[in-house]
C-alpha cells in the first residue's frame, strides 16, 4: 500500500487469527477491503476501501469511511446538490491528496452508456468525470461521492497485505458508498459477512476500551 514515506502496515494479532482462518476472495473492481480489527496503520483503522481498479499493473481504491470537514459546495458547487448527505469531500487515501475522484451510483434500471463522462466499475457504480455536466445526471442517480486522494498498491503489494491478514475482501453494495454519517460502515459491512466476523463489528479502535 502506498501511504507515503512511513508505511506502517503489517500483520497483527487479529489478522493472524481472524482473517487468515476465513475463506478468501480475490479482489476485483467493485469489491470492498475490510481493515482487520487490529490494523496497525492508523490511516486505515476501521477503514473500508472500495476497489476501483485491480489488475497486473497494480490496484487503486478509495477509503469510503473517512470524511473531511470541507463541503463540496465550496469547491464544486455544481456537484454539491447531487452528493449524498453529508455533502463533504471524503478522504480517499494518502496518495495525491489534491486529486479528486467522484463515484456515482446510478438509479436502478438506468443505462450508464447513455451518458458521456462515465466509466463503469461494477453494476450501478461508475467513475464520473467532474468536468462533465452534472445536470445531465440529476434525474438518473441515487447519489454522488467525491473523494480527495486515493489508496494505491504496486503490483503484488495488495496480495502481500491480504496474505498477512490486513484486509478481508467482500462484495459491495451501492448503498455502502452513499451511507449517511450516522452509519458505522465498517461495522455494518462486517455484520453481513459470515461468522465470526459479525462478532467484531463493535470492536473499537482502542481495544482497551472495548
Amino acid at each position: 500500500m502506498d501511504t507515503g514515506p512511513d508505511d506502517l502496515s503489517g500483520g497483527g494479532l487479529f489478522g493472524d487469527r481472524l482473517y487468515d482462518a476465513m475463506d478468501k476472495r480475490d479482489p476485483v473492481a467493485g469489491s470492498l477491503l475490510i481493515a482487520a480489527p487490529d490494523m496497525p496503520d492508523p490511516n486505515f483503522r476501521r477503514a473500508i476501501i472500495y476497489m476501483i481498479e485491480h489488475d497486473h499493473s497494480g490496484s487503486l481504491g478509495v477509503v469510503i469511511t473517512r470524511r473531511s470537514e470541507t463541503d463540496v459546495e465550496e469547491i464544486l458547487p455544481a456537484w454539491s446538490e447531487l452528493c449524498a448527505p453529508p455533502s463533504v469531500f471524503h478522504i480517499g487515501g494518502p496518495v495525491k491528496p489534491d486529486t479528486g475522484i467522484a463515484l456515482v451510483v446510478l438509479s436502478a434500471g438506468v443505462d450508464g452508456h447513455r451518458f458521456s463522462g462515465l466509466q463503469q466499475i461494477e453494476g450501478r457504480v461508475h467513475v464520473v468525470d467532474l468536468d462533465s455536466d452534472p445536470d445531465l445526471l440529476r434525474e438518473h442517480i441515487d447519489g454522488v461521492r467525491v473523494f480527495v486522494g486515493y489508496t494505491g498498491w504496486a503490483p503484488g503489494q495488495l496480495q502481500d497485505e491480504l496474505d498477512r491478514g490486513d484486509w478481508y475482501v467482500a462484495p459491495s453494495l451501492p448503498s455502502d458508498l452513499l451511507a449517511p454519517a450516522r452509519v458505522d460502515v465498517w461495522g455494518a459491512v462486517l455484520r453481513r459477512q459470515e461468522m465470526p466476523l459479525p462478532l467484531y463489528a463493535t470492536y473499537l479502535q482502542d481495544g482497551d476500551l472495548n
